[in-house]
C-alpha cells in the first residue's frame, strides 16, 4: 500500500535505529496520532521472527516474497546481517524501489551494503565513515567525492546515516514524507536531541 513505510530487518538488526522514526510516524507530542498519514510495517526474509542485536524478537508483517510492490518508503535498518546471504536478496528490492521513485532510507551497515552494490554512486551520501564504504564497496563504490561527513544526508530520495545518526535519519525521512509540519518535525528532533530539561529551558528563553 502506498501509505505503508516498510522497515526491512535482517537478523541482529540494531534496535535503536528503528525506534525514533517508527514512533514519530505513529505518534505526535500528544500521544498516538488519530489519523496517521503512514502505517509502519516490517519486512524480513521470511515470516519467521527476526531478532534485534539485543536479543528481542520481532514478528514480520511481510516476507520478501509477500511484500507489496508499492509503498511510501523502504527503510533499511542497520545491524550485523548485511554481509549475509539473505542480504543479497535485498539488492533487487532496492533497485525496484529506486526505479519507482520510492523514498529509500539506509542507516549504519545498511549504507555500506548500498555502497557494495553501487547504489551510492550518483548521490550525496554519508555512512559509517568513508573507509568503511570503500572497504565494503570495493570496485562497486566509485563516488567518494559524494561522501558527506554528517550524521545523515538526503539526496534524490535516498536518505543515509551513520549508526549514531538515528535522530537525524528520522528527521530527514520525516521531512521527505511530510509526516508533519516542518515546525513539528524540528520540535521532535530538538526534544529528543537535547533532552527534556534542556529543551524546556531553551523554549523558556
Amino acid at each position: 500500500m502506498k501509505n505503508e513505510v516498510l522497515y526491512l530487518l535482517l537478523d541482529n538488526y540494531a534496535d535503536h535505529e528503528v525506534a525514533f522514526l517508527s514512533s514519530a510516524i505513529a505518534c505526535d507530542g500528544g500521544g498516538m496520532r488519530r489519523q496517521p498519514r503512514y502505517v509502519n510495517r516490517v519486512v524480513a526474509p521470511t515470516l519467521r521472527p527476526v531478532h534485534t542485536c539485543g536479543g528481542m524478537a520481532t514478528l514480520p508483517d511481510y516476507s520478501f516474497a509477500t511484500m507489496p510492490q508499492e509503498c511510501a518508503a523502504l527503510v533499511l535498518i542497520g545491524g550485523y546481517g548485511w554481509q549475509s546471504e539473505e542480504a543479497e536478496q535485498v539488492v533487487s528490492i532496492v533497485r525496484t524501489m529506486r526505479e519507482q521513485g520510492v523514498v529509500v532510507g539506509a542507516i549504519c551497515n545498511a549504507v555500506s551494503f548500498l555502497a557494495a552494490h553501487g547504489f551510492l554512486n550518483n548521490v550525496r551520501h554519508t555512512g559509517n565513515g568513508l573507509e568503511q564504504l570503500k572497504q565494503w564497496g570495493r570496485e562497486n563504490y566509485t563516488h567518494e567525492e559524494g561522501y558527506v561527513a554528517a550524521q545523515a544526508c538526503s539526496d534524490d530520495g535516498l536518505v543515509t546515516a551513520n549508526g549514531t545518526g538515528y535522530l537525524e535519519f528520522a528527521r530527514e525521512l520525516m521531512l521527505l514524507l511530510e509526516v508533519d509540519t516542518v515546525e513539528n518535525i524540528e520540535w521532535f528532533y530538538r526534544f529528543n536531541r537535547l533532552g527534556y530539561i534542556d529543551f524546556m529551558q531553551e523554549r523558556m528563553k
